[in-house]
């Protein structure tokens, strides 16, 4: 008997714990509601434009190298104050590749540079860091190899720095490929939350927000004042924000500024990418929330930024909470009306109805797709941050116990939506254990499943299908996708994992965080 309740009582503190970021997210929605009016406005303007560096950080990026490249030169903005780095620590045929590109561009008089590294010290911060010891610009504009800017782009931010409080200037990520495949439309749905009405609700409250590594203009002063760029966390942008707004500087997103940008279009590259978010974001709670908790920042901005730097914690919380779910089937009681009223309830609007209002919010104000599709795909998002706790978990553990890992790459193949035809030759993805856990967690659920229809627990049938098809949906396209890989040219590549999640009792709903 007692037993049983330390039992019970673990699994009601996950998810009373899970509930609580649950309802963060539905404090989200009321910020954006409450300042969405609240528009960052350009005080005045430069009468002599400044001198700006792009820098374009690459790592074995066969198939958009060129693309960014000439979408940086075509960047609409005086010559002889624009300068063009490319960051290059490539150890396959990209490096080639730019180095005839920028050649012909330098005779067709471009002030371009390449830049190559031999080692990859400090990965993307250490690239950056070594640019920045010979760029012109007194404010420094940075894209991945995978965006495409528009020509306007910094004439629509570089007006922003007239007040010199501001030392970052972030535009919003858009998505070239988003209707390629199911993953794309979950991954746009996810990066939608968190650039239309995470960064818009941050920033416009005046909490603090991050610079999202790309796509963003910083001011060459608030980068060496804050510390300058370091590589102790995989998330060298997000430390970097947070180090430069404790020194006071201010920083502004432009969510009407919009640029374009390839998403993963396999399983294992968008695991990757959000893998090395995860456990970058908790590093950076390990190394700098406690000088956030002692800082002279407001009550309001801890608060957020504690949410906002420990919120893949959740991933940990969610996998125990999918292990436990079985137990406590064999162990629970059918429910009371008063349980239900004093417990179910209110977990299910803190997970479920509080995660889809927020992303469902998301859809309606980004305007181009309806409320109807967003519904249709708000099942799919839930199931794959579900199935995704696996190893956004290890992400947040190595976090924990400081365990170092390489950056590893979010490899691109050019694809705008319209392409379609698979490459031929590829980025290989390791096979790891992985996939075959959540493969198991799949099976899992399929006797949770059984268990539940024997118990009678029709209500929670539909949320343990949802946790089945979230694993198995994962963990096979995990595996598909590194055995077809195989079948291809192998190149340097990534590791796995992703997004975050939050559900209830038995069970519901999942919340996906997503960072740059």
């Amino acid at each position: 008997m007692i037993s049983e309740i330390l039992f019970m009582g673990c699994y009601g503190l996950i998810m009373l714990l899970l509930t609580i970021y649950g309802y963060h997210r539905g404090m989200l929605v009321w910020l954006y509601q409450r300042h969405k009016k609240d528009k960052p406005v350009i005080k005045a303007q430069f009468n002599r434009l400044p001198r700006v560096t792009v820098q374009l950080p690459v790592y074995n990026e066969l198939y958009v190298a060129e693309r960014i490249v000439d979408a940086a030169v075509n960047i609409d903005y005086p010559r002889e104050l624009l300068d063009i780095q490319v960051l290059d620590d490539s150890t396959d045929e990209t490096q080639e590749i730019l180095k005839k590109k920028i050649t012909g561009l330098q005779d067709a008089g471009i002030d371009i540079h390449y830049i190559h590294r031999s080692d990859r010290t400090g990965f993307k911060a250490g690239a950056l860091e070594n640019g920045l010891k010979s760029a012109k610009g007194d404010f420094i504009l940075i894209f991945d190899a995978d965006f495409v800017p528009k020509p306007g782009v910094i004439k629509e931010m570089i007006h922003f720095f007239t007040d010199h409080k501001v030392g970052m200037v972030q535009a919003r990520w858009t998505h070239l490929n988003f209707d390629d495949s199911p993953l794309t439309r979950v991954q746009t749905m996810m990066l939608d939350g968190h650039f239309i009405l995470e960064h818009t609700a941050r920033s416009r409250s005046g909490r603090f927000f991050n610079f999202n590594g790309t796509a963003g203009v910083w001011r060459r002063t608030a980068i060496e004042d804050a510390g300058g760029w370091q590589h102790d966390t995989l998330t060298e942008d997000m430390d970097l924000s947070y180090r430069a707004q404790l020194k006071g500087w201010r920083f502004i997103y432009l969510k009407d500024v919009e640029v374009p940008a390839e998403l993963p279009s396999e399983m294992n590259a968008f695991k990757s990418q959000q893998f090395r978010w995860a456990k970058g974001s908790i590093q950076v709670a390990c190394k700098l929330l406690p000088e956030v908790m002692r800082s002279n920042a407001t009550t309001a901005q801890k608060i957020e930024t504690f949410f906002h730097l420990t919120n893949n914690a959740a991933y940990p919380l969610l996998l125990m909470m999918s292990i436990l779910i079985l137990p406590c089937l064999l162990l629970s009681a059918i429910h009371g009306w008063r349980e239900i009223v004093l417990i179910d309830i209110p977990i299910f609007f803190g997970t479920t109805v509080s995660v889809a209002t927020f992303y469902l919010t998301t859809q309606q104000e980004e305007g181009s797709r309806s409320i109807w599709w967003a519904l249709k795909r708000l099942p799919v998002l839930f199931a794959v941050g579900i199935g995704l706790c696996v190893n956004q978990t290890r992400a947040v553990l190595e976090a924990l116990f400081g365990h170092s890992s390489e950056f590893i790459r979010t490899p691109k193949v050019g694809r705008t939506g319209s392409d379609r035809i698979p490459r031929k030759k590829g980025y290989t993805s390791t096979l790891t254990l992985v996939p075959f856990i959540e493969i198991t967690m799949a099976i899992y659920f399929v006797f949770t499943f059984i268990t539940a229809y024997n118990a009678q627990r029709y209500a929670s049938l539909p949320f343990v299908f949802l946790f089945f098809c979230g694993f198995a949906y994962v963990g096979g396209l995990s595996m598909m996708h590194s055995l077809r890989s195989r079948t291809s040219v192998t190149k340097p590549t990534g590791k796995a994992i992703l997004g975050t999640v939050s559900v209830s009792k038995v069970l519901v709903g999942a919340q996906l965080h997503s960072r740059r």
